[in-house]
């Protein structure tokens, strides 16, 4: 690869994908708002019932085909076995086509087994076919990734997300005037049903896009598979590797993703069937949850992107047995994910409702959707924590750990929620739900942070990852809550309040880690757009130099000097070389010298940029 330096800053690549992640979750937040106008609180209970029946098949089927082809491949390029990695990549299409077809057939034909509501049918059957391209998607982005570029993965995802809400919003317009004349429940499932036809053509688009991509790179891709000298593996036995890699990947994830399935589906059963609840209430109830879970998952997104940048590197050292590499990524990444995670919950929390009012103005829900984004704001720490480890796990080998820790908090937390609601005071129903969330993240956090220890022999920094940032995120939180109110009294107007309120509060929570050296002068300018951060740094005269380094250097700077005349005189004290030692001499240097040469000319051969990296 070109420019290794560039390639290998994993939290470089991470927030490329991460900040590619954030604009895809504010695209969807921000078209969400007049879909949700136009097919209502019911339509979006039943778009969001089918989409988690959906979700859990795709995480099945293809989701964690992009981490699982982006690990086996990045291991055969740690080796320069570049033909052996076109060949597990071909062989992962062949994979994603067989099981990407058989899972849509069983969505589309079994779509009335998945969701007990029945206006949810409509919408999870259109949803079908987008599984099948879905996973050829995720293997084309999963192949670049195992290049350490995250680049075309991200502009992807914003194509896809763009088409998404374009197709979203006119084809739920389009499908409840075709059906205007009926009643309300009818309107909101061809609604939802309209809504499930742009994430088909979001996808859709994404696909095309990456083969373009593809198809440009074709040059330098077939450049390197014809100089790759080492021994061909059989499809065959790359197929078995594939589903002893796939396996573990797709069960961890399965069953990391599996709480919003069941969650829904645990609501559904009880108010339903045990409350006696109508559809179209369960359906209003169930769409506030996800008006929160939507707006939470947005930080939730750099720590899923972290972990899909650390798997190439992190499965690139480990083959390589660098374990001190290893450690030093997880516990890099780990510090990173906290700096941002821990203000962007108490941020979340404590302007849930300007939040809320913003994106999801209903006011019948608003309120109650407030007080649930609020409480749930607590998961984003432990979901950025448990997504990350999760990832490294993976990378390192260890498949098991996850899935047991996943099996243990779905098992531990669905016992608890059902509990809850079945001998609890129905009228709390919904804080219910919202404890259950957050009481998974935190077993699972803790559960893989200390698999994580075990198997790397690994400990985090306590202080500056984790104390400094809650005391700083604390004092940020207590300063944005103020500005809100004090704007809001004076302006009345709640976009301008929230604005300024979350601006200043993230600049002093800026100043606050830096002054209180939370992370180092290295560590800022390793981040994306380090140089912007150390520029404001300095302009704000917050950074502080380490005068330990300027006096260890100012003193090397001494000493040097004063080495010179003895270096001198030891030069005259030597003894003259004879025309046979420096014919030697010679002999060896040009030898040395046609050695580098070749070195050189074959990393010149290497250096071969894809389309679209910078």
């Amino acid at each position: 690869m070109p420019n290794n330096k560039k390639k290998d800053g994993f939290i470089m690549q991470a927030g490329i994908l991460a900040m590619a992640g954030i604009i895809v979750r504010i695209i969807g937040l921000l078209y969400n708002t007049p879909l949700v106008a136009i097919i209502g609180d019911e339509g979006n209970g039943y778009y969001n019932s089918a989409y988690y029946a959906y979700s859990i098949v795709l995480l099945i089927s293809s989701y964690s085909i992009p981490s699982a082809v982006s690990k086996v491949i990045a291991q055969r390029l740690a080796t320069k076995e570049y033909r052996n990695a076109h060949r597990i990549f071909l062989c992962a299409f062949l994979y994603v086509l067989v099981v990407g077809g058989i899972a849509s057939l069983f969505v589309f034909f079994g779509a009335g087994f998945m969701v007990k509501m029945e206006s949810a049918v409509l919408p999870l059957k259109i949803l079908a076919p987008t599984i099948f391209f879905s996973g050829i998607l995720g293997v084309l982005r999963g192949y670049f990734q195992a290049h350490k570029t995250m680049v075309q993965t991200s502009v992807s995802q914003i194509v896809e997300q763009l088409v998404n809400a374009a197709a979203s919003i006119g084809m739920a317009y389009v499908l409840v005037q075709t059906v205007a004349d009926q009643d309300a429940s009818t309107r909101a499932s061809y609604g939802a049903a309209g809504a499930t036809i742009g994430t088909g053509a979001g996808v859709l688009a994404g696909l095309l896009f990456m083969l373009g991509v593809y198809v440009l790179n074709g040059k330098t891709l077939r450049r390197r598979i014809k100089r790759d000298s080492h021994k061909d593996e059989s499809y065959r036995d790359i197929l078995k590797m594939i589903l002893m890699v796939v396996t573990p990947f797709i069960l961890s994830t399965g069953i990391y993703n599996i709480n919003n399935f069941m969650d829904n589906r645990i609501y559904q059963q009880i108010m339903m069937g045990v409350r006696g609840l109508d559809e179209a209430a369960v359906a209003a109830d169930l769409s506030v949850v996800s008006k929160g879970t939507k707006i939470s998952n947005i930080p939730i997104a750099f720590a899923s992107a972290m972990s899909t940048a650390l798997i190439p590197g992190i499965s690139s050292d480990f083959v390589k047995g660098k374990l001190r590499g290893v450690r030093e990524k997880v516990a890099k990444s780990v510090k990173v994910t906290m700096l941002i995670s821990i203000p962007c919950a108490v941020g979340i929390g404590v302007l849930a409702k300007p939040v809320m009012m913003v994106i999801f103005p209903q006011p019948d829900s608003l309120e109650i959707a407030s007080i649930l984004l609020a409480g749930m704001s607590v998961s984003i720490v432990f979901y950025g924590l448990s997504t990350l480890t999760q990832g490294i796990l993976q990378s390192i080998g260890r498949m098991k750990s996850p899935i047991i820790n996943a099996s243990a908090a779905v098992v531990l937390h669905g016992a608890v929620m059902v509990a809850m609601m079945l001998f609890l005071d129905e009228r709390y129903s919904l804080y219910y739900y919202v404890f259950a969330t957050v009481l998974y993240a935190f077993i699972l956090c803790v559960l893989n942070q200390i698999s994580v220890h075990r198997h790397l022999v690994y400990r985090q920094e306590f202080f500056r990852a984790f104390f400094l940032p809650v005391a700083a995120s604390v004092i940020m939180g207590a300063a944005a809550y103020g500005i809100y109110q004090g704007v809001y009294y004076v302006s009345g107007i709640n976009i301008l309040s929230l604005s300024l309120a979350a601006l200043l509060g993230a600049l002093l929570y800026f100043v606050l880690v830096i002054r209180w050296r939370a992370v180092s002068e290295e560590e800022l300018r390793g981040m994306p757009k380090g140089h912007m951060l150390l520029a404001l740094a300095r302009k704000l005269k917050i950074l502080k130099t380490d005068e330990g380094k300027k006096k260890a250097l100012s003193g090397s700077g001494r000493k040097k000097r004063k080495d010179r005349p003895k270096q001198k005189n030891a030069r005259k004290d030597e003894a003259p070389k004879t025309q046979n030692t420096r014919n030697n001499e010679n002999k060896k240097e040009t030898v040395t010298t046609q050695t580098r040469r070749l070195y050189q000319d074959q990393i010149d051969e290497d250096d071969d940029d894809f389309w679209l990296d910078d």
